[in-house]
């Protein structure tokens, strides 16, 4: 079982900072997510800012969500950004 969100911040850009259950951050971009119809409502970013964590998932008020395994299997860990941006 993948490591669950303990903690989540949103960003700008439709963009999630992530704490997880074994120490690691990462970002996960939910641009992508726009396109459906049961995100259409994260496009406001003053309801987007409303993300919570849920049961290790993030979860809106409208009860959209994303599933743990995909927000830690998809997102950009701390450490993996840090080292694209070492010469």
């Amino acid at each position: 079982m993948n490591p669950r969100v303990t903690d989540v911040l949103s960003l700008e850009g439709y963009r999630l900072l992530l704490s997880f259950s074994n120490g690691e951050k990462g970002i996960y971009d939910c641009s992508s997510l726009l396109q459906f119809e049961i995100f259409s409502g994260l496009r406001w970013y003053t309801y987007f800012n409303k993300v919570k964590v849920c049961d290790g998932a993030v979860v809106w008020p409208n009860k959209e969500d994303i599933c743990p395994d995909t927000l830690y299997l998809e997102s950009k860990k701390i450490s993996e950004l840090s080292q694209l941006t070492l010469p």
